[in-house]
């Protein structure tokens, strides 16, 4: 009876969907910490926190923006692979309208302006692939293929094929700045993720979500307005990078149109994976999400910090992707559980 009272829980635990991401990020952690003693360290220095833990969180909050609007689209059965063109585009617009002043308290429009257009605009790149995916009937993957080509192009236009150099100082608060001690830009992931968490549980939205990810025809049926749900998301997934290129760009003090967002779908797609939800739609886990966006920028910062050569790094994160991933397949595990339970597994022992 004790025994069983003791490996049940154990078990039950292993087999929730957030166990091993969070796992994952745990060994993470620990890994960071014993190749460098002072990983965990955090100290008050001129006026905010500053530490490893601290420059993971500043450095993982786009990705945890495009991942949650990622997971939406998911969830809904799609794919957005122009997420990042659209961070260039969004980036390339804000710096645009900040214009090229360098006495740095002078800009061209308003910030507010500038932050609303850049939004704007990615907005409607998100209704764009919408209405292909929703309206038109194309597959995810080529309607959004679409934007991502034509987006560094349309970024490189607006940026006149150079890296705008932003001088405008409040705007580099956004991606640069600290409140309470903390980066900025955890406020505000926080704040989109509260805001679509409690829209998630609190509404319908939810079980909208995973009924059209699930089998949108039976959806459809119910009475629930697939087409606009699945562009909504969209929308949403576009504002959400909308908002990423503008904290990129504010901290790097810069609009790239080429490079800005490079294979961040990428690292989204990743992330949201790592963190449970279904590439076949329906189940989803807004917070699985974050856990793997922050899985992918700590990966990130111990191959930097340990020294892995550049053109390998891609190699050793799909890799450790990879194993993470077998690990979290029940398919998998189960294999795994029953050749250990083969006669004659235990024979070399």
């Amino acid at each position: 009876m004790s025994e069983r009272s003791t490996t049940f829980p154990v078990s039950a635990l292993l087999r929730h969907r957030l166990a091993w991401p969070l796992i994952t990020l745990a060994l993470l952690l620990i890994v960071n910490t014993v190749f460098n003693s002072s990983f965990l360290h955090i100290e008050w220095r001129d006026g905010h926190l500053y530490g490893s833990l601290i420059d993971i969180l500043n450095r993982a909050a786009p990705l945890v923006l495009v991942s949650l609007g990622m997971t939406l689209v998911i969830a809904t059965r799609g794919i957005d692979i122009s997420v990042g063109a659209t961070v260039a585009i969004a980036a390339a617009v804000a710096a645009w309208l900040i214009g090229g002043s360098v006495s740095g308290t002078e800009s061209r429009f308003p910030l507010p302006v500038a932050i609303l257009g850049a939004i704007s605009v990615a907005l409607l790149c998100g209704l764009w692939n919408g209405v292909l995916v929703a309206k038109v009937g194309m597959q995810p993957i080529i309607a959004t293929l679409i934007l991502m080509v034509a987006g560094r192009g349309i970024a490189q236009l607006i940026t006149d094929g150079q890296i705008i150099t932003i001088y405008y100082t409040p705007y580099f608060f956004m991606g640069g700045g600290y409140l309470a001690g903390l980066p900025f830009s955890v406020f505000v992931v926080a704040a989109v993720f509260v805001v679509l968490y409690l829209a998630i549980t609190r509404t319908a939205l939810g079980l909208f979500i995973q009924a059209v990810g699930i089998n949108p025809t039976a959806a459809r049926v119910a009475g629930v307005q697939a087409g606009r749900l699945i562009v909504a998301a969209y929308v949403f997934c576009g504002v959400c990078a909308g908002i990423a290129g503008l904290l990129i760009s504010s901290n790097v003090k810069s609009a790239d149109g080429n490079n800005a967002g490079q294979l961040l779908e990428l690292d989204a797609i990743l992330a949201v994976t790592l963190g449970g939800t279904a590439l076949t739609g329906g189940r989803f886990s807004l917070v699985g999400s974050v856990i793997g966006a922050l899985i992918i920028q700590t990966l990130t910062y111990a191959i930097y910090s340990l020294g892995v050569p550049p053109e390998i790094n891609l190699v050793v994160k799909a890799v450790v992707v990879f194993i993470v991933m077998l690990l979290q397949s029940p398919e998998f595990r189960a294999q795994v559980g029953a050749l250990a339970r083969r006669p004659g597994a235990g024979a070399l022992q």
